[in-house]
């Protein structure tokens, strides 16, 4: 089965070859189309489809560097997962499981997005703890039966549930394979293959190699030079001001940034738990401009957690945002931010606990308060680096602070409160990741004292990665949107956010870079 097109309608190509920018969320992407964008090797479509190659057996990206294809050998598919259900295999040149993940949000279709969610959380780790993910489990999640979650998956996508989800481990593997030295066994496992011998034989099946013949020269293991991964994205990405708003916040001792011309880097340290057990340790973040990817080295203590790592990474820099989709429906009102992506969060309690820090003050106000939690409370941390010493504080450890060891750093009660009963809960299971149902989550957070709108709106763009987030009362919002001193702003800022939706996450960081154009009246 191979599909013509990835969607529905066909897109328009222009003079140069090119495709137009469209939305993949409401774009069809017709085959002619699909190879106009391929021979440009547009990377706007990086990771929106894949093309098989019927003379050789292999699917690519559109980015790929090798000679064109003829026309007639290409078929056209809108996952890596459809092209191996029809027999392609992975191209080991532009290596399809670095290209940014396809994230596609709906307020209409009911089905639609049953199974983008569906999808959504099979590629996210953290959606799934310490138990491995299963049809079974995937659908009481939904609060739908299995077979209807097969039946709305395979309409929407051409494969089932457990044919994407093999696809995603068996390109994690990939990825480690040829950009680590893990042993193979603890590469099955990190992919979430059962036993060593279920990955040989999917690897094999799939792919007709042995996982020991796919494996590149890479790199001697070095706990100082750590393990080195790359990272698609999608053009326009603004590295610049990603950057400034992380330094405009930045936390001595936990993080460091450097931006200049020729270096965009960030580096921090990191603690993350799984399985029962903590594993801390560094990273760093370098952007690679010209191929539009990051380059990501992670300490060799975090290894056993790496594919969990990449996760958080990935969305803490926003990298599969579809920047098409978003400015689809934002440039008109937003002209000059296009690249503008949402920052994330590597830890969502640190970003949770750095939001009450921040209520009602300034942002300078609240990193200072946020340095003097880490200077009190950070557990030590050696690191490469001699500026970088620090954990942030764990929920088990702010769970306990006295409202005397809070007070002392200049936090009023009030937040003394907020922070607390936010570590109590996050260290009891509240979750905040990507992975969390968003309206759940928002509503245990609004439960907790000191906890409202705002700041589990807040918590909700950047921590759970909701692209339609917004926090209504938001002062900042209403001075540059003009109903700052009318009878209930917030209401007038949700109204005026109406336009936005589902992209309003990206509006707010575009409003307040300042980048949104007042309508002509």
């Amino acid at each position: 089965m191979w599909v013509e097109g990835v969607r529905k309608r066909p897109v328009e190509v222009d003079s140069t070859g090119k495709m137009n920018a469209m939305t993949a969320q409401d774009m069809s992407m017709s085959a002619d189309a699909c190879y106009a964008a391929m021979k440009a090797r547009d990377a706007r479509f990086d990771g929106i489809f894949f093309t098989g190659v019927t003379s050789t057996g292999i699917y690519c990206r559109p980015v790929c560097s090798v000679k064109a294809p003829r026309r007639e050998n290409c078929h056209f598919f809108g996952l890596a997962a459809q092209a191996e259900s029809a027999g392609f295999r992975p191209c080991l040149r532009c290596r399809p499981e670095l290209a940014p993940h396809s994230v596609v949000w709906s307020i209409q279709d009911a089905s639609y997005i049953l199974a983008h969610q569906a999808a959504k959380w099979l590629d996210d780790p953290d959606s799934w703890a310490d138990s491995a993910p299963s049809v079974e489990q995937l659908a009481i999640k939904l609060g739908i039966s299995d077979r209807h979650l097969r039946r709305i998956f395979e309409a929407q996508f051409g494969v089932s549930p457990l044919q994407y989800l093999q696809t995603r481990r068996l390109l994690t593997a990939k990825q480690l394979l040829a950009d680590t030295l893990l042993p193979i066994t603890q590469v099955a496992l990190m992919s979430g293959f059962a036993s060593v011998r279920r990955f040989n034989a999917a690897f094999a099946a799939h792919y007709q190699l042995n996982p020991t013949q796919l494996r590149r020269a890479a790199p001697k293991a070095d706990n100082t030079q750590g393990i080195t991964v790359r990272l698609g994205y999608r053009p326009p990405y603004d590295v610049a001001a990603m950057l400034a708003f992380m330094e405009t916040r930045r936390i001595n001792a936990i993080e460091s940034i450097a931006a200049g011309p020729d270096k965009y880097e960030a580096r921090r340290t990191f603690g993350i738990e799984a399985a029962g057990k903590q594993h801390t340790g560094w990273l760093q973040m370098r952007f690679d401009l010209a191929r539009h990817q990051m380059v990501l080295t992670v300490s060799d203590s975090l290894r056993g957690v790496l594919p969990l790592v990449i996760r958080r990474v990935r969305a803490a820099f926003d990298l599969d945002a579809d920047p098409k989709a978003i400015n689809a429906v934002l440039h008109d009102d937003f002209p000059t931010g296009d690249g503008l992506r949402v920052p994330g969060a590597l830890d969502g309690f640190e970003l949770a606990v750095r939001a009450v820090l921040g209520q009602q003050i300034t942002v300078a106000a609240a990193r200072t308060l946020a340095q003097r939690l880490v200077d009190k409370f950070g557990a030590p941390l050696a690191t490469p680096w001699p500026e970088l010493t620090r954990l942030f504080p764990s929920p088990s450890v702010l769970a306990l602070a006295t409202g005397d060891d809070l007070g002392q750093l200049g936090i009023v009660r009030q937040r003394q409160a907020a922070i607390v009963g936010l570590s109590k809960a996050v260290a009891g299971g509240l979750p905040l990741h990507g992975g969390a149902d968003v309206q759940r989550t928002i509503d245990a957070l609004k439960a907790l004292p000191g906890i409202g709108d705002w700041t589990a709106q807040y918590i909700a763009m950047r921590a759970l990665r909701w692209p339609d987030a917004f926090p209504s009362g938001d002062v900042a919002l209403h001075k540059i949107l003009k109903v700052q001193g009318l009878k209930n702003p917030a209401r007038l800022a949700e109204a005026a956010s109406q336009a936005w939706k589902p992209w309003r996450s990206y509006a707010v960081i575009r409003t307040w870079s300042g980048t949104w154009r007042e309508p002509a009246l």
